[in-house]
């Protein structure tokens, strides 16, 4: 079988996209496949421009003028095309002769577009953008979403055949497992993270629905029940409302931003935090989960799904917009929390990396019948 994959436009640094396509892509090969991972070049897109938005329409040029062209061609090698990310779904329409797969990681740039998500307002263009992704989606062959809530969105959006869409959880896109301490302990104090005090872990990026004000009021409260606690935040850096909360509440000796760190000295992190703070009120599946509990890190995250039906029974669930009350929870849970470990570890079991190639692979082969 000939597996063409369509990756994302570099230039949107969709990080988490980059790494699913690579892992579908190093994975199908070491599993003998004959497997072609292509993306939207920039060409148009690499042009110095001081204007943000025409930056933007000119990957637009890139994205939907040029790459069809390229994606016509490297069709006729191919038995099935793979779309990794449902933001590319637009190309749906250039593979109706060719047996095809879409999978959708979530539908929060849709949904905030239908309006539904009030935090997240959506200009014009973006409408228009994810109008073309909903119609992409609607004329797909198949369809793979990464967890039952986003299927479920999207059997409530659309008029999508139930049938034709699948649930298949994503896999760890990396190694992770616990440390030995020797190690753990050189990594982390050259992170400048001294692991003799007790501290949670954030994983995350500055999108709206990871919630890092929201983490750092948690903390806030926290600290009122645990003077000796700290956070350790990875992922972009600050915000300037971030830096104002933690400066207007005194946490500046108690809070460590690090940034676009490596992944081992992450699972260094996982394995030596107390547990991680993931309070996020949105996700399509929420990957930080599946690495704390491959690590040996309990979790604390949001009582909503998806990250309910990610986490299992191995956490703690928090209200996500109730500050106050979250931290009372963690409180109440702290000295125990370490129980969590074991359960972690089965529950992580679900999100092998060969699990999810065997689970596509079944579709690539039901397609092609």
């Amino acid at each position: 079988m000939k597996i063409l994959l369509i990756g994302n436009y570099l230039p949107d640094c969709q990080e988490s996209m980059q790494r699913f396509a690579d892992m579908l892509h190093t994975g199908l090969i070491q599993l003998n496949y004959e497997v072609r991972l292509l993306k939207p070049q920039p060409f148009f897109g690499k042009l110095k421009v001081s204007n943000q938005g025409l930056s933007k329409w000119l990957g637009y040029v890139d994205k939907f003028v040029l790459f069809p062209q390229t994606i016509q061609q490297a069709i006729t090698w191919a038995d099935i095309v793979h779309i990794c990310d449902r933001s590319n779904s637009i190309y749906t329409k250039y593979l109706q002769r060719v047996p095809h797969v879409v999978t959708c990681h979530d539908l929060l740039a849709v949904r905030s577009a239908l309006g539904e998500i009030k935090e997240n307002p959506t200009k014009w263009s973006g409408r228009k953008l994810q109008q073309m992704i909903l119609r992409g989606l609607e004329r797909s062959q198949r369809i793979v979403c990464v967890s039952q809530q986003t299927k479920k969105d999207l059997l409530r959006i659309t008029s999508i055949e139930p049938s034709t869409i699948s649930v298949i959880y994503d896999g760890l896109n990396y190694p992770y497992a616990p440390v030995p301490k020797v190690e753990m302990f050189a990594r982390c104090q050259a992170l400048g993270i001294d692991i003799n005090f007790p501290f949670l872990l954030h994983v995350g990026g500055n999108h709206w629905y990871k919630n890092r004000l929201g983490v750092l009021a948690v903390f806030h409260h926290l600290k009122q029940h645990n003077s000796n606690i700290f956070l350790v935040m990875v992922g972009k850096p600050f915000t300037w409302e971030m830096q104002k909360f933690i400066q207007e509440r005194g946490l500046e000796t108690h809070v460590k931003e690090l940034v676009a760190i490596e992944n081992n000295d992450l699972r260094a992190l996982y394995s030596a935090a107390t547990a991680l703070l993931f309070p996020s009120l949105q996700e399509g599946f929420g990957w930080p989960i599946a690495e704390a509990q491959a690590c040996g890190c309990p979790v604390i995250t949001s009582n909503r799904p998806p990250m309910t039906e990610v986490a299992g029974n191995a956490a703690i669930y928090i209200d996500p917009e109730n500050p106050k009350a979250a931290a009372q929870e963690i409180a109440q849970h702290l000295p125990t929390i370490s129980k969590l470990k074991q359960a972690g570890f089965v529950n992580v079991q679900r999100f092998a990396p060969q699990k999810m190639l065997e689970s596509y692979i079944d579709v690539y082969q039901e397609i092609c019948k």
